[in-house]
């Protein structure tokens, strides 16, 4: 298992154009990924279950990757929260 924390610095957080950045990103990786914020946790490869954590800017995801390729997974995702992601 891999595990990090990345706080969202994208100025809409992971709505709409950079969750689904995000989702593309994570559906590029075999191992199964989840993201939590705000108590909430979300399946990575699901655009709506991405939306409904409601991560705005400044808040901090935990990403979590199981599989062959989760290193790679986990630093992926995190590199792109805390970039523009656009």
């Amino acid at each position: 298992m891999a595990i990090a924390t990345a706080k969202i610095i994208h100025e809409t957080g992971l709505h709409a154009r950079p969750a689904s950045v995000f989702v593309r990103l994570a559906n590029t990786f075999k191992s199964n990924i989840t993201v939590s914020a705000n108590g909430r946790k979300a399946n990575a490869k699901s655009i709506l279950e991405i939306l409904t954590l409601g991560a705005g800017k400044d808040c901090e995801l935990t990403i979590e990757a199981h599989g062959d390729d989760e290193e790679r997974a986990v630093k992926a995702l995190v590199e792109m929260v805390t970039t523009e992601m656009e």
